[in-house]
């Protein structure tokens, strides 16, 4: 994180260590830092730390915010850069911000059970057999595990437990039989009625 040090030899050698967001100093205690120097202002400025470096803006104080001896109402302060806060100076130690995402190892599943005639356990209910797949993450799964999201007047979408990704059936989506009925009514073009008795 970003490190101020105090070099103004009328106050004693500290370390401001700035944390992520805004950091307030000023001579009052509601500040995050307090500088009790007789030219620093109540609420004096605000240091925002983000993950571009220190962005400095000056509350209006009374003696003014400089940043390598040039007044400035907002500015960004750079490493090696020359703070100053009235009569006190602060040297930029380092400005740069290191934000790191921590990495979890995640156990890694098992692999598939397959059965003698192809068929696979579902890794959820060892009882059950796995039908679907996401087409996300390849995650197998029973009927159990899915989850039904219902549309009106259409069929639901089948969607997987971990990742909320459509699944799609194993082996191809199931073929539904056809009657009689259904295929004298696409090949016939004539009318068919039933006689009423």
């Amino acid at each position: 994180m970003p490190r101020l040090l105090i070099t103004s030899e009328d106050l004693a050698e500290e370390v401001i260590e700035l944390r992520l967001g805004v950091n307030r100093i000023g001579r009052s205690p509601q500040n995050d830092f307090q500088l009790q120097h007789p030219t620093i202002s109540a609420r004096h400025c605000e240091l925002t730390v983000t993950g571009e470096g220190v962005l400095v803006h000056d509350c209006g104080s009374t003696n003014g915010t400089f940043v390598n001896g040039r007044r400035v109402r907002d500015a960004k302060l750079l490493s090696g850069q020359v703070l100053q806060l009235g009569d006190v100076r602060l040297y930029a130690e380092q400005t740069e911000v290191s934000v790191a995402i921590p990495q979890f190892d995640l156990p890694r599943p098992a692999p598939p059970v397959v059965l003698e005639n192809g068929a696979i356990i579902c890794p959820r209910h060892p009882q059950a057999l796995a039908t679907h797949q996401c087409t996300n993450c390849r995650e197998l799964m029973c009927e159990e595990c899915l989850h039904r999201l219902r549309r009106r007047g259409g069929k639901a979408l089948l969607l997987c437990p971990l990742c909320s990704h459509r699944c799609e059936r194993l082996g191809g989506e199931k073929r539904k039989k056809k009657s009689l009925f259904g295929f004298l009514h696409k090949t016939v073009k004539i009318p068919f009625r039933i006689p009423r008795r």
